[in-house]
């Protein structure tokens, strides 16, 4: 009996369907590719309200996805949160991604942190069949992550943070009357981020100006069929900035920015050459061959240049989040933000709702994503995030 499907097929069919299904037929579309892209979507509900952005906002338990080196200016002593989201609830109702992240502040000068996280994504029940229609069996695909972080402040001003993590995507199956199985793929990866922040006086007000980055998963790739479909990590460099001013008393507004360029090469199309010669057929066959043996350092800087329209073509694979944050007293919060992707790099174009509301220990946020691109499944997502603050359940105790 054959196999009846590669373990990157699921892994591509969750991507694809992440774009509207209208732009598959141009030729012009061309996302960069990579293995693991469950690592790509936003967690928290906070970050998802704004338009998917976070590098330069206030720290939270959750900057662990979207800047480390955030935690060594965060507030409290420590707090954890669970985050929820169903995902493509549009086209099937048990896919799901799950995340857990918490920090704990280190000594008495509080300019250290240790932090950590844990992700898992289902791709819910998916079964197989053979080629007359029968079905095999019913495997339970899933993609996880778990990293451990440590960020320290190098001044008054300024912090940097490291992550190291550990990935897995299981993504295959067994079959017993063939003898075949196919085995998860791993991988290690590490990030590396800044934080600078500062507080400007504009008239007689005391706001905060903030800048931040972020270079996630520089790490080996990932060895699906035994080798046989070797993938990119989605390496991901995260500039933003953020600028917070208060309205009047308890009143605050942020603004916030942040800009995203996958550090991976983009996978040569066929449609770039000229097949209808020998020549142009195995030139290529050549190109397909050096993507796919590139390693992922060599591909980071290659993803600056590789384009085949050149800046153009560049500039096109970076993805822009801009969103906005009002807070009454830091306990009730309101949030918006957009979020945008060329149509030739996955049109995922969309608008984020959110609000929490936080007391002394517990904080609940939610967010809705309006999508702007027909036919995109990701409209209409939830996320919910509940956090728990370390310091304010030691001082209820206290107390």
């Amino acid at each position: 009996m054959k196999k009846i499907f590669k373990s990157l097929t699921i892994s591509a069919l969750a991507f694809l369907l992440s774009a509207p299904i209208a732009m598959a037929q141009k030729n012009e579309f061309n996302p960069v590719q990579t293995g693991v892209n469950s690592l790509n979507i936003a967690p928290d509900a906070r970050g998802a309200s704004m338009g998917d952005l976070g590098v330069a906002s206030d720290p939270d338990v959750n900057s662990q996805y979207w800047n480390p080196s955030k935690y060594a200016f965060a507030y409290s002593q420590g707090a954890v949160s669970l985050s929820y989201t169903p995902w493509l609830r549009k086209l099937v109702n048990d896919i799901f991604l799950a995340n857990l992240a918490g920090y704990w502040k280190l000594g008495s000068n509080d300019n250290q942190a240790l932090s950590a996280s844990l992700r898992y994504f289902s791709l819910g029940e998916v079964t197989t069949n053979d080629n007359s229609g029968g079905s095999i069996q019913t495997l339970n695909p899933y993609e996880m992550s778990v990293d451990l972080g440590y960020s320290r402040k190098l001044s008054e001003k300024f912090s940097m943070g490291v992550a190291f993590r550990y990935i897995y995507s299981d993504l295959g199956f067994s079959d017993s009357y063939a003898g075949d199985q196919t085995n998860g793929a791993s991988a290690f990866a590490a990030d590396i981020s800044g934080y600078y922040t500062s507080y400007p006086i504009i008239g007689r007000n005391e706001c905060q100006w903030s800048w931040g980055w972020n270079i996630s998963n520089i790490g080996s790739k990932l060895s699906y069929n035994n080798g046989e479909d070797p993938a990119f990590l989605p390496t991901n460099l995260r500039l933003g900035t953020s600028f917070m001013f208060p309205l009047a008393d308890y009143h605050t507004l942020a603004l916030s920015l942040d800009l995203n360029k996958l550090l991976v090469p983009t996978r040569p199309r066929e449609s770039d050459y000229d097949t209808s010669t020998t020549e142009g057929q195995q030139a290529y066959l050549d190109a397909l061959e050096d993507w796919e043996n590139m390693s992922s350092i060599s591909g980071i800087f290659k993803s600056f240049t590789d384009a085949p329209g050149g800046a153009s073509e560049e500039l096109k694979e970076i993805t822009y989040s801009l969103g906005a944050e009002y807070s009454y007293n830091q306990q009730f919060f309101v949030r918006a933000g957009y979020f945008y992707e060329h149509a030739d790099k996955g049109n995922r174009q969309y608008f984020g709702f959110g609000a929490g509301f936080s007391l002394n220990v517990l904080r609940l946020d939610a967010s809705y994503m309006l999508a702007t691109a027909q036919t995109s499944p990701l409209d209409q997502t939830l996320r919910f995030t509940l956090t728990f603050d370390m310091e304010g359940l030691k001082s209820l105790l206290g107390k």
